[in-house]
């Protein structure tokens, strides 16, 4: 006989429909947490939970840690009670000891209840949502069981469902208690458990409808290929057979056309087209026009236009074929993947016609349709006139005439077309030979570019601390590094942060004081001083003529010191009568030519000690790295002038030197801006003077 527990546990299994182990582990989980609460025992101690199905009895296990001396009873085991349990344990090791308590106080039953019952919660809200996620994308029954201004809520078994405004078939009306049959479009996971949202406007949902109706296409004996649906309107479905002797649109009808007919019924009277699959696309693309009857199609696709059928049909077929508001065609075009331009029978023969009086060019390029232009003429004169059906010679006149046309300017831009991708092609050629090329300078230059260069710094060449910063930032660390980047072109260091053309120019610069030659040698310096030594000697004057020399200097050199010294200008200043009226001063200056003074000779420093061979290497890395630079013009530096030395050019500028013949003196006049004149008068005796 079973116990009272296991038929109470077998009895929450069926209500909640959830698995067995499922209840029994929240049952032991709450158990655990009730005797951790109940005897307070810290998180970091294991606690397990045993229920016997049997008996309905429940074992609580408590981990213990084994010590000499019992300080803590709720977490701790003396090492002689261990051993009558585990002969081998040893102190500091762990020990599972059962310690089932008689009943749980108030709080710990209460916290335990509330554990299970959220347990069983979680465990039903799992399992709708992996219920439901499997039928993501198929049918489901529902009842409607609220409707609101933005959604109807459906009823399904054991949760709720959305069906959404934008969902909704257009027209479509609704009722309490309803059933109805949706679409499952997503499965959400939500933390109040799974969010379903439905459909009823899904085009997979006419193709569920049709499998659950149609036995072959459950089967696989006809295949649906594709579907073009308004919902609430009208809909498209092509289909084709897989299995030899099976027709596809009659299996999908049905006798009488009772296998649609109970669709159309579930979608609310929506019309369905069905439709037999061709893989020849003007045959698919006639069928797909229906109820329509198509006289012509061609093809044509282009990257212009895409894919585009040019449709003729018969002029009073015209509206039938468009549809109202052109839904016919739309849901064809839909269904084919084609672009469709339709036309009557009158209006594209009348565009032939016309295409060929303008384009001289056309009429020998459609070849023998050209006698039948006459004929063709007369017959839209006649149907102008007289508005008559085409009888089926006339149509087959008229027919060829339209497709020679079509095809006559198929074939031009199917030639445009090839021209356009050869002229690409080859374009792509150029541009690839060329990157090639100019790949294979840049490594030419980089290749040049010596060993030594990667081994100096950038802050060795005296570049500014702005374009230091900048260029290790960018990851530039020495010159072989700038220089490989050079050698790509400008561009390659403008592209970097912080750098311009000044920068450039400056980077420039300095990469062209490394190609300064080396310094020659001490040993240099003798062997060149001895190789001119003889040719010193055989240039040497004889004493007397040094004598005669030294005579005619001195006499020279004193007439020019005293004809080089200057007289002392004495500059007397005018009368105050000569000023006119405030704008000119007269100044008296006396200026006195400083002496000149001789320029001593700057000692020429001696060069640098080295070794004839490391000088020589010195030298050629120097003019290997020069060889590798870009070319470079500098620009002519700007003269600077400081503040003070503009003020006194500028006050030179205004000043005029004039001889005074009755005084015979120089004086200096000079021009002032207005307002000058009164910033001059600055003692109080020549305000008084200037007012009266």
């Amino acid at each position: 006989m079973k116990s009272d527990f296991l038929l109470a546990l077998n009895q929450i299994c069926s209500e909640r429909k959830l698995p067995r182990e499922v209840v029994l582990e929240a049952l032991e989980m709450a158990l655990a947490s009730a005797y951790r609460r109940e005897h307070s025992i810290s998180a970091g101690r294991n606690i397990t939970a045993k229920l016997d199905l049997e008996t309905g009895k429940s074992y609580i296990f408590v981990e213990k840690r084994v010590v000499e001396t019992v300080t803590n009873h709720k977490e701790e085991i003396a090492l002689k009670d261990a051993q009558t349990i585990d002969p081998d344990i040893a102190i500091g090791d762990n020990l599972l000891i059962e310690d089932t308590p008689d009943n749980f106080g108030r709080i710990a039953a209460q916290s335990a209840k509330q554990i299970i019952l959220q347990r069983i919660r979680e465990a039903e809200r799992e399992a709708r949502y992996s219920q439901y996620i499997q039928q993501e994308g198929e049918i489901v029954h529902g009842t409607v069981q609220s409707i609101k201004p933005q959604a109807v809520i459906l009823h399904l078994e054991g949760t709720e469902a959305i069906l959404p405004r934008n969902q909704q078939t257009p027209g479509e009306r609704y009722t309490i208690h309803q059933r109805l049959r949706a679409y499952v479009l997503e499965v959400r996971r939500t933390s109040r458990g799974p969010q379903i949202v439905v459909s009823r406007n899904h085009s997979n949902m006419l193709k569920r409808l049709l499998e659950l109706e149609v036995p072959e296409i459950f089967s696989g004996a006809v295949e649906i290929k594709a579907i073009a649906r308004e919902a609430g309107s009208r809909s498209k479905v092509a289909v084709a057979a897989r299995q030899p002797g099976v027709d596809p649109v009659g299996a999908c009808v049905g006798m009488r056309g009772v296998r649609i007919q109970s669709i159309v019924n579930e979608l609310g009277g929506e019309k369905i087209d069905v439709i037999e699959w061709s893989p020849d696309t003007s045959i698919f693309i006639s069928k797909a026009l229906s109820p329509a009857k198509v006289l012509s199609i061609h093809l044509e696709e282009g990257p212009s236009n895409g894919r585009t059928a040019n449709v003729v049909v018969m002029d009073d077929q015209l509206s039938l074929a468009i549809g109202r508001a052109g839904q016919n065609a739309r849901l064809a075009a839909k269904l084919t993947g084609w672009r469709i331009d339709i036309q009557g029978v009158t209006e594209a023969a009348s565009w032939a016609l016309r295409k060929i009086n303008e384009d001289p060019d056309v009429l020998p390029g459609i070849g023998p349709v050209a006698e039948l232009l006459p004929t063709v003429a007369n017959i839209l004169r006649q149907h102008e006139q007289v508005k008559l059906p085409y009888s089926g010679e006339e149509l087959l006149l008229v027919r060829q005439v339209i497709e020679g046309v079509q095809q006559y300017y198929s074939s031009v831009r199917n030639s445009e077309r090839q021209r356009l991708i050869k002229e690409e092609a080859l374009r792509r050629a150029r541009i690839e030979a060329a990157q090639s090329a100019r790949e294979a300078e840049i490594q030419a230059a980089i290749a040049k570019i010596p060993a030594r260069a990667y081994e100096i710094p950038l802050s060795e060449i005296g570049l500014s601390v702005r374009v230091l910063t900048h260029l290790e930032r960018a990851g530039l660390k020495n010159v072989g590094q700038v220089m490989a980047l050079l050698a790509e072109g400008d561009e390659g260091l403008l592209q970097l942060h912080a750098i311009g053309p000044k920068s450039l120019k400056e980077i420039k610069r300095c990469l062209q004081a490394l190609a300064l030659p080396a310094e020659e040698t001490q040993e240099e310096l003798s062997e060149k001083a001895q190789e001119q030594l003889p040719a010193a000697e055989a240039l040497e004057p004889s004493p007397s003529i040094l004598e005669t020399a030294e005579t005619e200097t001195t006499e020279v050199t004193e007439s020019e010191e005293a004809e080089s010294t200057p007289p002392t200008v004495e500059l007397v200043a005018e009368s105050p009568s000569v000023e006119a009226e405030g704008e000119e001063k007269i100044e008296t200056i006396s200026e006195e030519a400083p002496p000149a003074e001789a320029l001593e000779p700057e000692e020429v420093p001696p060069a640098e000690t080295l070794e004839p061979e490391e000088a020589q290497e010195v030298k050629e890395e120097r003019e290997a790295i020069s060889s590798t630079l870009p070319p470079f013009i500098e620009g002519e530096e700007e003269e600077e002038f400081s503040i003070e030395e503009t003020r006194k050019r500028d006050r030179r500028r205004r000043r005029q030197l004039i001889y005074d013949e009755e005084a015979g003196v120089v004086i200096a006049r000079r021009h002032r801006k207005r307002g000058d004149f009164f910033d001059e008068l600055d003692d109080l005796d020549e305000w008084e003077e200037f007012i009266h």
